[in-house]
């Protein structure tokens, strides 16, 4: 059985990838999408535990993603990632509802501590 269902949305390959490879020997069930628009069509399909989003995407961007998912599911865990990390962009995705935010790159390590902290598992 597997720890929780995690949706990754980030437009590069390399990140979807990364989080893939760690989180699936770490017992997690991950989808990955490579735009919002697909990240959505998943979403609906789909329940998840957690929903990470890149804050930057072409199209549909992390914070409407978050609004979107939000509105369709009000206790959605969503966490945003990002190689922006302004003061701005984390009290922004705070405040629009997302669980955590988690800074790019991140290690390994740093995406199952954060992961697991934020559905509280462990703890």
């Amino acid at each position: 059985m597997s720890k929780a269902k995690i949706l990754v949305i980030d437009d590069e390959e390399i990140v979807r990838i990364s989080c893939e490879r760690t989180l699936v020997p770490e017992g997690y069930d991950v989808d990955t999408a490579s735009s919002g628009k697909e990240g959505v069509e998943l979403f609906e399909k789909s329940a998840y535990d957690l929903v990470l989003v890149d804050l930057k995407m072409p199209g549909m961007n992390g914070i409407e993603m978050l609004v979107n998912i939000r509105g369709q599911r009000p206790e959605q865990k969503v966490m945003i990632m990002t190689g922006y990390d302004t003061v701005e962009h984390i009290v922004e995705a705070l405040s629009s509802g997302a669980a955590h935010y988690l800074e790019k790159p991140f290690t390994p390590d740093t995406l199952i501590a954060r992961i697991n902290e934020v559905l509280g598992i462990g703890i």
